[in-house]
């Protein structure tokens, strides 16, 4: 499950909406609504994002946040390491192959981490 696909799950359940109720009046199918929300299907498009936030009547804030959940749930991330350090590909690599059999510890203790670092611009 995605970090959006968790918040999607929630606000259903919050307002007692089944996925086939949600899905007709989106415009989807409860496939594909499940799909999202279990994380078989990657960030939703502009226009389905939109329909979703019109859907629950949500608005600044709340709204701002499920836009930035979508932004990173995709569940087949691709991480460039081109043009860095060795380090960094096989930090790149390791966490590729063992990020599965990290404790929601050690989870947390890294996005902590990782929020915590000024963003820098990589020139294209």
């Amino acid at each position: 499950m995605t970090p959006f696909g968790k918040r999607l799950r929630d606000l259903r359940a919050e307002r007692g909406i089944s996925q086939k109720e949600m899905a007709k009046a989106i415009g989807v199918s409860a496939a594909y609504l499940s799909a999202l929300e279990h994380g078989r299907r990657g960030q939703p498009t502009w226009d389905k994002l939109q329909r979703i936030i019109l859907f629950f009547n949500i608005i600044w804030d709340e709204a701002e946040e499920l836009i930035r959940l979508a932004m990173i749930s995709q569940p087949k991330v691709v991480i460039d390491t081109g043009g860095l350090s060795p380090s960094v590909t096989e930090l790149a690599n390791l966490l590729a192959a063992r990020i599965g059999d990290l404790d929601p510890d050690t989870i947390d203790s890294m996005i902590t981490k990782l929020k915590s670092l000024p963003e820098r611009r990589r020139a294209s």
